[in-house]
C-alpha cells in the first residue's frame, strides 16, 4: 500500500472513530455490510498467431467485504463506506498466466498466490445531494468501472450527485487514480496505448426523466492531455400491453484530442489506427438499439457506427507499466466478452435473443445469445477488415433451501477477426453473498 493509501486510510479511520463516538442511530442503525464470494474460472484460447501464450487458463477465489454506513442526523449528514477485496489463486501457471488478465504477476511473471486492496470512502449528504470522496466505482456513460474478472476495477477521486430537482439527476466529479481488476496497485490515468499518466479526469452531466417513459442524457468528460468527450443519450420505453414493450436506446459520443495528445506528443499518443498516423484522438460514434420484450422473451436489434479518425476512446490504463492496470468497460452495446467493435471506421450490426425462464415457472434461470458482425475496419495493417463474435450467457440463482442465493453463471464467446487473433473464451462463476448486518 503506497503512502497516499496509508494517509487516506488513517484519515478516514480517524473520521470513522470520531463519528462513532457521537453517532446518532441513523449512522449505526442504517449501516449495512455484505460479504460477497466469487469463484471464477477463466479460459481464453487464442486459435491463431505466433504470440505466446496461446492459451490463458486460471481459477481464483474472491472475497468482497462491502460496508455502507448510514448518515448522522442533522442538516448535514456524514458517513463512511469501506470496500475490502481479496483474491486467492486456486490454479494457474507460468505458461497459462497473463498478468492483468485476472491475477497479478510476481517478479518472475508467475501468478501471485493472493492479492488484495482496501478502499475507503467518506460521504456527506445535504438534502438530496451527496458528496463522496475516496474509492469510487462509477457507472456513467463516460466512465464504467470494469467488473469482468475476479475483483472489480476501482477509481479514486470525488463525485457529487444531486437529485434536488424533480426527475433530474446531476452528477459531477474528478478522478485522479485507478486500480486495475488484476492489480493491488494504483496508477494514474491514460487512454488506450498511452504510456504517460494523467491525474485529472473531470466529468459532469445529468439524466432527465422527461416522462415516465422517456429519459434524456448528457455528459461531458475531460482526461487532461488526452481527450474531451461529450455524450448524448435517449432511452424511451413504449408499453404495447401489460407484458409487452418496445425500448429505444440511442447513443452518440463526440471525442476530440486535448492537450499533449493534440500535438501527437510521444507517450500521449493512442495506439491503433489514426487518420494521420499521429496517435491523435478524433472520433464520432453513434448507435441505435431496439429491444422488443414480450413475456419472458427479449429481442434486440441494433447498429453502431464508429468514425474513421481513430478508435472510440475512453479511460484505458493498459499501456502503463503495471500489467494489471488493463481491463476496461465501454458504454457501448458492442462491448462484449472478447471484442468491443470500437475500431476506427467499424460499422457493426448486432442481434440478441434473451429469455427469462421465470415465465415458465423457473425463477432465477436466464439465458441469452448475441451475434455481432463488424466491417470497414481500418487498422495500421489494412483497410476494410472484418470481424464477428457470438456470445452465449446462462445464469441461475437458487431460489430456496439451504443454498438459497447461490448463483451460477457461464459465459462462452467465439470471435473471428481480421484485426486481432481469433479466440474462444469461457468464463464460469459461482457467487454467493452473505448479509452480515
Amino acid at each position: 500500500m503506497n503512502n497516499k493509501n496509508i494517509t487516506v486510510t488513517l484519515a478516514l479511520s480517524s473520521f470513522t472513530l470520531a463519528l462513532t463516538s457521537q453517532a446518532h442511530a441513523d449512522f449505526i442503525g442504517d449501516s449495512k455490510a455484505n460479504l460477497g464470494m466469487r469463484s471464477f474460472y477463466f479460459n481464453n484460447d487464442n486459435r491463431d498467431g505466433t504470440a505466446t501464450p496461446s492459451k490463458t487458463e486460471e481459477w481464483a477465489q474472491g472475497f468482497m467485504l462491502d460496508y455502507k454506513s448510514g448518515y448522522t442526523q442533522g442538516t448535514v449528514g456524514f458517513g463512511v463506506d469501506a470496500l475490502g477485496l481479496l483474491g486467492i489463486t486456486l490454479d494457474s501457471g507460468k505458461g497459462r498466466h497473463v498478468g492483468g488478465s485476472m491475477i497479478p504477476s510476481d517478479s518472475d511473471d508467475r501468478a501471485v498466490d493472493e492479492w488484495g486492496r482496501l478502499g475507503l470512502t467518506g460521504k456527506v449528504k445535504v438534502s438530496k445531494t451527496e458528496l463522496r470522496y475516496g474509492t469510487l466505482q462509477p457507472k456513467l456513460p463516460i466512465l464504467v468501472a470494469n467488473d469482468g474478472r475476479l475483483l472489480p476495477q476501482t477509481f479514486d477521486g470525488g463525485q457529487i450527485t444531486s437529485s434536488e430537482f424533480k426527475d433530474l439527476t446531476l452528477t459531477g466529479g474528478r478522478i485522479d487514480h485507478a486500480t486495475g481488476r488484476g492489480s493491488s496497485d494504483q496508477t494514474g490515468l491514460a487512454a488506450m496505448g498511452g504510456t504517460r499518466e494523467s491525474n485529472q479526469f473531470y466529468f459532469a452531466g445529468g439524466d432527465w426523466k422527461v416522462t415516465k417513459d422517456l429519459m434524456l442524457q448528457y455528459y461531458y468528460a475531460n482526461l487532461e492531455n488526452y481527450y474531451t468527450q461529450q455524450f448524448f443519450g435517449l432511452i424511451h420505453t413504449l408499453a404495447l400491453s401489460d407484458n409487452q414493450s418496445l425500448k429505444t436506446d440511442l447513443r452518440y459520443f463526440k471525442t476530440d484530442s486535448s492537450g499533449e495528445n493534440s500535438s501527437g506528443t510521444p507517450g500521449y499518443r493512442i495506439s491503433g489506427y489514426t487518420k494521420n498516423s499521429d496517435g491523435v484522438i478524433d472520433n464520432r460514434t453513434w448507435s441505435a438499439a431496439l429491444i422488443y420484450s414480450v413475456g419472458g422473451h427479449s429481442i434486440t436489434a441494433g447498429y453502431q457506427s464508429v468514425s474513421d479518425g481513430s478508435y472510440f476512446t475512453q479511460l484505458n490504463q493498459g499501456g502503463l507499466v503495471d500489467k494489471g492496470a488493463g481491463g476496461v468497460s465501454l458504454y457501448l452495446y458492442t462491448d462484449r466478452l472478447i471484442q468491443s467493435f470500437n475500431r476506427a471506421g467499424e460499422q457493426t450490426s448486432f442481434g440478441q435473443y434473451a429469455y427469462d425462464f421465470a415465465a415458465l415457472g423457473v425463477p432465477g434461470l436466464k439465458a441469452s445469445v448475441i451475434y455481432l458482425t463488424g466491417d470497414n475496419i481500418k487498422t495500421t495493417s489494412g483497410d476494410n477488415q472484418k470481424e464477428w463474435e457470438r456470445d452465449i450467457s446462462l445464469d441461475y440463482v437458487i431460489q430456496s433451501g439451504s443454498l438459497k442465493g447461490v448463483g451460477f453463471a457461464w459465459r462462452n464467446g467465439k470471435s473471428d477477426s481480421d484485426a486481432s487473433r481469433n479466440q474462444d473464451q469461457n468464463r464460469v462463476y459461482v457467487s454467493y453473498s452473505i448479509p452480515l448486518f
